[in-house]
């Protein structure tokens, strides 16, 4: 296959990149890593007039720790953030999820902002990112503004991003000491998208037994989407005796998958239990509970 004809743009600066895309509007789109574009440029399922190629502006490469936030440039690639010694220090469901995207080699071109931007409903970094309580930063005609996760991802495909924004910028909050974390995925093969992926973050709360819970779930919706039931059970409960099990039992009745080719429904709400409440478990004993 083959993709449609388009003109090409290679800007070197992100407000000429953002000036392209305002002047074509719908008509273009930015060409990260590419490794979800480009399939879809050669089926034709996407048909823009203008590719904007993002790859030589150097400013958005960037990994960097300030004041204790991360901030990462949408073109930082997966695997540059897979290896950072601080990310995998202090951010280590981050590191851990993306060990499980695809294969070595897409991760050596494929960005984190690509992914965030795409947002492919099985993907694993919308989820983390959601887990994360991170931020996007997207830049327009009209300035910088900043899109909360929770509200960053709209639908299967679909972000808070308008045609003529950018996503220039990720920043993640820095996490106190003594956390738990978990990234799990159930795939058809190794390097396939999730059927389903169960992020978990535990973080101490209160007094000396209280939690604050962040449970994500991929793979059987939209997009990711937070457990806020099984949350509630963590935090009242913690993660003593049955509540690893009651949470996992509380998210599999919240998941909404549909039936599909790779899985039956009910097989993927199995899949979410089971995970979930061994992520829950393998967060407890890295938080020592």
């Amino acid at each position: 296959m083959k993709p449609p004809p388009f003109a090409y743009e290679c800007p070197t600066e992100v407000a000429d990149a953002v000036a392209l895309l305002a002047a074509h509007g719908a008509d273009a789109r930015p060409l990260a890593g590419g490794q979800s574009l480009v399939p879809l440029l050669n089926f034709r399922l996407a048909r823009p007039a203008v590719l904007v190629d993002l790859n030589r502006i150097a400013a958005l490469g960037r990994i960097a720790v300030e004041d204790g936030t991360l901030s990462i440039g949408a073109m930082a690639r997966q695997a540059a953030v897979e290896a950072d010694s601080a990310v995998a220090r202090c951010w280590p469901l981050l590191t851990e999820a993306i060990g499980h995207i695809a294969h070595p080699q897409i991760r050596n071109r494929g960005t984190i902002g690509g992914s965030l931007a795409h947002n492919d409903p099985a993907a694993e970094l919308p989820a983390v990112m959601l887990a994360l309580d991170a931020e996007m930063s997207a830049e327009g005609p009209q300035g910088t503004r900043t899109v909360p996760a929770g509200e960053f991802f709209a639908g299967t495909m679909e972000t808070a991003l308008e045609p003529d924004e950018l996503l220039t910028e990720i920043r993640v909050p820095a996490l106190q000491e003594g956390n738990g974390w978990s990234f799990l995925e159930a795939a058809r093969r190794q390097g396939d998208f999730a059927l389903v992926a169960v992020a978990v973050l535990l973080r101490p709360s209160g007094g000396a037994d209280g939690i604050d819970a962040r449970v994500v779930v991929t793979g059987t919706g939209e997009g990711p989407m937070r457990m806020c039931e099984t949350e509630a059970i963590l935090a009242a409960r913690g993660t003593d005796g049955d509540a690893c099990e009651a949470a996992g039992d509380a998210a599999a009745q919240a998941s909404e998958p549909a039936d599909d080719p790779h899985a039956p429904a009910w097989y993927r709400r199995k899949l979410v239990a089971a995970l979930t409440r061994r992520a829950c478990r393998e967060a407890a004993t890295r938080m020592g509970r």
